[in-house]
């Protein structure tokens, strides 16, 4: 891509559109290629490295494919970072940056409430590896800057976290990080690089789940990192091809499509769900309502400072949570009561507190558990607003709490 015509993506819709894209050579095709080969014939003289798959050079599609690279550029761009590699899933690319940075003797910091299967791998298969694990509440500094010691290698952040919402200052700990001389990796998959760009803030690494709002419709499943090239050329090198959590060329495609959409979606996420936040903190059966995008968030003006978008996730909490959950299932019209998030359709599933601290987030001090009992208590709703009506969305919601 030439240095003009980067210097013209000015503006986000711009970026999601025509990053990473250049018109087909040969057909003169507007719209990008499904190049879905496993294999590509090579010039014999030139040879080959996996260092040149950054120059476009592809042997075999585990190593690098022409549209997963599209998708990486476009990606990199939208994040504002040097490079992005891109997985089969989120999980996928969380693993391969856990088994590329951390060793025996080595010690991690890891967010005590983020995606469930963070954290129950660095419950037991990371730490069965001779990798010590501590997990801090990362929204208190405090506690990040003691859990840090001289083999620390990574903290690990996700803001905001999953399910609970709660936001970590990520200029702050990036300085705790930084002088510490460990790696910082941030899961920005709620915020999306509309909102927070990581990077920009002090971390080296971003994580984000591409299945969510990056792709935005929920029909393929997708994970990416980026950051600067020194870093991701040896993880590509070294770790993600060994793994051979590779993306498929077809769900890069069909993320793609979906990232020409991605602001224009981001910006209806964040007003519907802002409507849908204020209904639901007015509404005499629900307890409280957490989005980062209403005053009464716990971290309102950290929320305004970080996040451009406020996303269009909430959740909340309502007396006799299970049996509630099972009446929302059966009168919801409009909204699925579903597992995932980030998609174009609005999903809600119920979270019981017992089952995520048993299985999942094994908390093991007072002030943590104190947290997770201010945000989530017993078990939490997470809805994630999709794209229909406002009116529409707040009318199902009514209905099934009303009867």
């Amino acid at each position: 891509m030439s240095d003009l015509k980067k210097s013209l993506f000015t503006g986000e819709q711009t970026k999601a559109i025509h990053a990473g894209e250049t018109p087909d050579a040969v057909s003169g095709a507007s719209a990008p290629n499904l190049v879905m080969s496993t294999t590509f014939v090579v010039d014999t003289e030139a040879g080959f490295s996996v260092e040149s798959m950054e120059d476009g050079a592809y042997v075999y599609s585990r190593w690098g494919n022409p549209t997963v690279h599209q998708l990486e550029e476009k990606l990199a761009v939208l994040e504002n970072a040097e490079t992005a590699v891109a997985f089969a899933s989120g999980m996928g690319a969380i693993s391969t940056l856990l088994f590329h940075l951390l060793k025996a003797g080595d010690h991690a910091v890891i967010s005590d409430v983020a995606y469930a299967a963070l954290s129950e791998i660095t419950n037991e298969m990371i730490p069965g590896l001779g990798i010590e694990i501590t997990k801090v509440n990362t929204s208190d500094l405090e506690a990040v800057r003691n859990a840090m010691r001289p083999n620390t290698r990574l903290v690990y952040v996700e803001t905001p976290c999953n399910p609970l919402l709660r936001l970590t200052d990520l200029a702050a700990v990036a300085g705790i990080v930084r002088r510490s001389g460990a790696k910082l990796a941030v899961d920005s998959t709620f915020a999306t690089p509309l909102a927070t760009r990581p990077l920009e803030l002090g971390a080296d690494f971003v994580i984000h789940s591409l299945t969510k709002y990056l792709g935005g419709h929920g029909d393929a499943l997708g994970g990416a990192i980026l950051g600067r090239k020194e870093d991701l050329a040896p993880l590509r090198r070294k770790t993600s091809i060994r793994l051979g959590g590779c993306l498929s060329p077809f769900n890069a495609w069909l993320i793609m499509r979906g990232l020409a959409t991605f602001p224009i979606r981001m910006r209806v996420h964040q007003e519907n769900a802002l409507q849908v936040a204020t209904f639901l903190e007015q509404h005499p059966k629900i307890r409280n309502v957490i989005y980062p995008g209403l005053p009464s968030h716990p971290q309102y003006e950290l929320a305004k400072r970080q996040m451009k978008n406020f996303s269009g996730m909430i959740t909340f909490r309502m007396e006799n949570g299970r049996e509630q959950a099972a009446r929302l299932a059966g009168k919801l019209q409009i909204i699925h009561y579903a597992v995932s998030l980030g998609h174009h359709r609005s999903l809600i599933f119920y979270l019981n507190g017992r089952d995520l601290l048993e299985t999942s987030f094994k908390l093991s001090t007072r002030e943590q558990q104190q947290s997770w009992d201010d945000y989530a208590g017993e078990g939490i709703f997470r809805l994630s607003v999709g794209l229909e009506d406002a009116t529409d969305l707040i009318s199902d919601l009514q209905q099934a709490l009303d009867d």
